[in-house]
């Protein structure tokens, strides 16, 4: 049992400045310890066999009655058969613990996007994802650990825009519901997700098809298209030419101005969209219309300067400035200019609607020229081919029907018939 020091008052203790091991008293084995300005107590204690020093705290911000105090206990935890550093180990192990897996909302949405955002097919989810979460959640849970959140802090965050932008909110509820799944998964909260909509808050918020209003894309009227065709080969500019090509192939704005030559087979009519480029990551085959061919062979082959190879090609067909893709604006601006109250994207809509409306062509055979997603996993795995000659016959019919040289009816019988019979037997002519 080491010797008991005299007890030192306070004022006696703050005078140690000089370097040393200064016993205190009032509990055996107290001192303060005095390193290069810095001031600790420490306790030299018997454990066993072993002789321990352990700290107590800094000095001033533990003072001494603090300091006695605690030496007295470890004293008593010793006598008792404790190891007070294993103790000491094992609380300071379990706040790291816990510390560790006390996670506050923004952080979780930082690690979930970083971890999760390769598998997202465009790159502006990223920031979509980002966008959203930062505006309308962050302010009313960003700094709550995540293990925290429940149904009231889920709705702070819904409610304010629920009826008045259902469409973002309905996005917002499935992002926290997967911030927080991902959470769970890490260890970082227990129990169900207060952002699940089935069985929970379908309780508590009006349904989106209940509120939400569906706005279609704003589109040509089919008998209107004919003079919407004419007005528009009469525009000039790349921008016009890519809309003018965007209809004829029924395709989406960004898969036409991101389109390059090297997709294009000029001699069998064929372009051919790689799956990185689709909304469905599949390649997509475009059978190519006579009048598409034309705009193609008309267009200026654009040059542009490379450091390394110095004057070369650009590869895309309607290259916009500095050599990159037309804007996702170019061919709606074409739109405005002609005082048109549609968008690009409303032409798929009325190419939909005319097979269904004005011809007997099959519905699939539509569904493959918009390239949609096979809803059914099962068609999905049978279906091997893309019915390209197929679809070439109905391509040529809406081209003729918006105004373009039917080149089937102007050429020789005799020549009309190169197309596989076996090819086209199945597509019954369009309805006059």
């Amino acid at each position: 049992m080491p010797k008991i020091a005299a007890e030192l008052s306070a004022r006696a203790v703050a005078a140690f400045k000089a370097d040393g091991r200064y016993a205190v008293g009032g509990a055996p084995g107290l001192h303060l310890r005095v390193a290069n300005g810095h001031r600790g107590w420490v306790l030299r204690i018997m454990v066993g066999d072993q002789r321990r020093d352990l700290g107590l705290g800094p000095f001033p911000e533990t003072g001494l009655a603090e300091a006695r105090k605690k030496a007295r206990e470890m004293h008593q935890m010793v006598r008792q058969g404790i190891d007070p550093l294993v103790t000491k180990r094992a609380i300071r192990s379990t706040l790291n613990a816990r510390q560790a897996s006390e996670k506050k909302f923004d952080w979780c949405v930082t690690e979930f996007i970083r971890a999760k955002s390769d598998e997202w097919k465009n790159p502006k989810h990223r920031q979509q994802w980002e966008n959203t979460l930062e505006t309308y959640a962050s302010p009313y849970v960003g700094n709550l650990l995540v293990q925290d959140i429940d149904l009231q802090h889920v709705l702070l965050c819904l409610n304010p825009i629920w009826k008045t932008k259902n469409e973002t909110a309905s996005r917002l509820r499935g992002r926290i519901e997967s911030v927080l799944d991902w959470a769970a998964v890490c260890k970082y909260r227990t129990g169900e997700n207060p952002a699940r909509w089935k069985g929970h808050l379908d309780k508590v918020l009006p349904a989106p098809a209940k509120i939400q209003k569906v706005q279609h894309h704003p589109a040509v009227a089919i008998d209107d298209m004919p003079a919407f065709i004419t007005a528009l080969q009469e525009r000039v500019g790349l921008s016009a030419r890519a809309l003018e090509f965007a209809v004829l192939t029924a395709a989406r704005s960004g898969e036409v101005r991101g389109a390059t030559w090297g997709e294009i087979d000029m001699g069998a009519s064929i372009w051919t969209i790689p799956g990185s480029r689709m909304k469905a990551k599949r390649e997509h085959r475009v059978p190519l219309p006579e009048a598409a061919i034309k705009i193609l062979k008309e267009l200026p082959r654009v040059e542009e300067i490379d450091d390394a190879k110095g004057i070369k090609d650009n590869e895309l067909l309607f290259p916009g400035s500095k050599g990159k893709p037309l804007s996702d604006m170019s061919l709606t601006a074409v739109m405005r200019r002609m005082a048109i109250e549609a968008v690009p994207h409303g032409f798929r809509s009325t190419f939909r609607d005319w097979a269904g409306d004005r011809t007997d062509f099959p519905r699939d055979l539509a569904e493959f020229a918009l390239a949609h997603a096979i809803e059914s996993k099962t068609e999905e795995a049978y279906r091997r081919g893309d019915a390209l000659e197929r679809r070439r016959v109905m391509m040529t019919a809406w081209s003729a029907f918006i105004g373009y040289p039917d080149p089937i009816a102007s050429s020789d019988p005799a020549e009309s018939s190169t197309v596989a019979d076996d090819d086209i037997s199945s597509v019954p002519p369009p309805v006059q």
